[in-house]
């Protein structure tokens, strides 16, 4: 897999890019556990990315969603059983 980021914010903690294999567009998010700090990756549907591709800033709800929790189904690469808390 390759994942390319178109951005990324410093101050929210998130990046924005695309998986270059399968073309699919992802979010980001650091996650830190016990041994490694890591990115978790989630996909988000192309019609999103279009919708918000001229201010990708205005993605940190779905950071946040992802953060929480909410968007476990779309992640990339299931976690494993190491997985703790997001940065």
């Amino acid at each position: 897999m390759k994942f390319k980021d178109f951005y990324f914010s410093k101050q929210k903690y998130f990046s924005v890019g695309v998986e270059e294999d399968s073309g699919d567009y992802y979010l980001s998010i650091p996650v830190s556990n016990r041994k490694v700090n890591y990115e978790e990756y989630y996909r988000i549907e192309k019609s999103v990315f279009e919708q918000y591709k001229t201010d990708l800033s205005q993605l940190e709800f779905i950071a946040e969603e992802c953060r929480k929790r909410l968007r476990d189904n779309d992640l990339i690469i299931k976690p494993g059983t190491d997985r703790e808390t997001p940065v």
